[in-house]
């Protein structure tokens, strides 16, 4: 399919494209999601910590590069919150999806938007302005 030519792609495409990706995206996160589980019960031999009282100072991964680090050292948590990340980014997923499809139907004003949309949530995650 010649991606360049907007009568080969049809809104009805866009929006299964988009379906599936977002429904991938929450699957595959929810699969990862229960592996680290799992792998988080064995390591720790069906113990659950007390979660009564939240200690911040405990969250050794509370960076992407601590989370890439554990997983990479199959830490069940580490990869449970390598789920929720890819759970975050579905979306992020989906925007860049659309901006591309609106530059494919050079509808800019769309795409500007699109943009507008993926700075935001960029700024956002990385703790907004006053950062």
């Amino acid at each position: 399919m010649n991606l360049a030519n907007k009568e080969n792609i049809k809104d009805k495409d866009i929006q299964l494209i988009l379906g599936t990706l977002l429904r991938a995206g929450v699957i595959i996160s929810m699969g990862i999601v229960l592996v680290g589980g799992v792998i988080f019960l064995i390591h720790n031999k069906g113990v659950i910590t007390d979660y009564k009282v939240f200690k911040p100072e405990l969250a050794k991964f509370s960076s992407i590069s601590a989370i890439f680090k554990g997983v990479l050292t199959l830490q069940g948590d580490a990869v449970v919150q390598f789920g929720i990340l890819m759970l975050i980014f579905t979306p992020i997923a989906r925007i860049v999806f659309a901006i591309f499809s609106f530059l494919v139907e050079r509808d800019y004003l769309y795409v500007l938007i699109g943009f507008i949309i993926l700075a935001i949530i960029t700024i956002s995650l990385n703790g907004g302005l006053a950062h």
